[in-house]
């Protein structure tokens, strides 16, 4: 789907202002009501917009240590062991990758010990061979999507 320079606008306030009403959102931007609904809707179902709830801090929840977690996975048991991570509360993503290890999993823990705990779960969970833990000191770039957006809408417009 292509994301023209009116679709990086509403995605921008869509970032920078989410608790604005629809509205809102076509006054500031000199729009119908309509036509920003209409490109809402086309956008989540085009996969663009893919969620509108808020954004949660696992550390505010108690959890401040943030590991990331390789996990090796015999042969034919990758989505078994896809489905048993999704039932470990303390693993808020897993990904399939390339490299060392088959997946890649970002994981939670009250305090070191009970990330120890949640890796050694890990580590019994049939099919999982071994892991590798990184444990994230300090967050140096927070997890954002404007600069994508800009850099898209910039692109849109040439």
């Amino acid at each position: 789907m292509a994301v023209d320079e009116l679709d990086t606008r509403i995605l921008r306030l869509l970032l920078e202002q989410p608790r604005t009403s629809v509205r809102e959102y076509a006054r500031i931007l000199g729009v119908a009501r309509g036509t920003l609904q209409a490109r809402l809707d086309r956008m989540e179902r085009d996969g663009v917009i893919t969620g509108t709830g808020p954004s949660l801090s696992p550390a505010a929840l108690g959890h401040p240590v943030l590991a990331f977690v390789h996990i090796e996975v015999t042969q034919g048991h990758l989505d078994d062991v896809g489905d048993a991570l999704a039932a470990v509360p303390e693993i808020v993503e897993a990904f399939s990758i390339t490299g060392g290890g088959d997946l890649l999993a970002r994981v939670v823990g009250r305090d070191n010990a009970h990330l120890e705990d949640v890796i050694q779960k890990l580590i019994s969970l049939p099919g999982v061979v071994r892991t590798r833990t990184e444990v994230a000191l300090r967050e140096r770039v927070p997890h954002r999507l404007l600069p994508l957006v800009e850099s898209v809408g910039r692109a849109a417009r040439v």
